[in-house]
């Protein structure tokens, strides 16, 4: 295992996410397409990171077809989480013409970006230009939402989202614990680890809630 530390964080994250999924799956809900959207985002969270932690970890050589194959398609898994956010942000925020105009520019985005990475580059920037902006729209969605209806557990999905955006920053600066046995990688792995379990608290409450959480109350659920 080349990099330990990463790999086994980032399977800790797949495992993570992979619960959160069976976790929002199982209960009864009263708006299923949110609920939807968030088991989306959760399991193409566990996708990625289980893709990402397995290239970290076995096939970290660049000339290496494991990596040829894994890491493009961690990265597709990627875009997919950036279209559940635009999505979950969409319905929680406009009328079902406004939600289905964004959900269809949202898959335009997912099929231009994945062509870039197949057939041009699969450096892990294209999955920030892709992340970052659907990541900034579902904060400032659910701090729409709180402002609506102060609820603790949509300030905790604030919260985890805003947290997000510290690892995703702590990862750019290359900020670590130790360069070798706890790098960079590793750190944003765990913070990102907190920052999803705050995320999943504000999920499973949008998903139970009614009256809805959405602007519009009028979309059916």
């Amino acid at each position: 295992m080349t990099e330990p530390a990463v790999t086994l964080t980032d399977y800790a994250l797949a495992i993570e996410a992979t619960v959160f999924v069976f976790a929002l799956v199982r209960p009864e809900v009263r708006d299923r397409t949110v609920r939807f959207w968030f088991v989306v985002f959760f399991a193409s969270i566990s996708v990625a990171s289980a893709l990402g932690g397995t290239v970290h970890g076995f096939f970290l050589d660049a000339s290496s077809p494991g990596r040829a194959i894994l890491w493009p398609a961690s990265l597709l898994a990627i875009f997919v989480t950036s279209l559940a956010a635009w999505n979950i942000s969409a319905i929680l925020e406009l009328d079902e013409r406004g939600s289905t105009l964004v959900r269809r520019l949202a898959i335009a985005q997912l099929v231009i970006f994945s062509l870039v990475v197949v057939f041009v580059t699969s450096k892990f920037y294209v999955a920030i230009a892709a992340y970052l902006p659907s990541t900034l729209i579902l904060l400032f969605a659910l701090a729409s939402t709180y402002r609506r209806r102060p609820e603790p557990a949509v300030r905790w999905g604030v919260t985890g989202l805003a947290l997000t955006l510290v690892a995703a920053a702590v990862q750019q600066l290359r900020i670590g614990v130790h360069p070798v046995y706890f790098n960079h990688n590793a750190l944003y792995h765990v913070i990102q680890g907190v920052a999803l379990g705050m995320i999943f608290v504000a999920a499973r409450a949008i998903s139970r809630a009614w009256p809805p959480f959405r602007r519009n109350h009028d979309i059916k659920t």
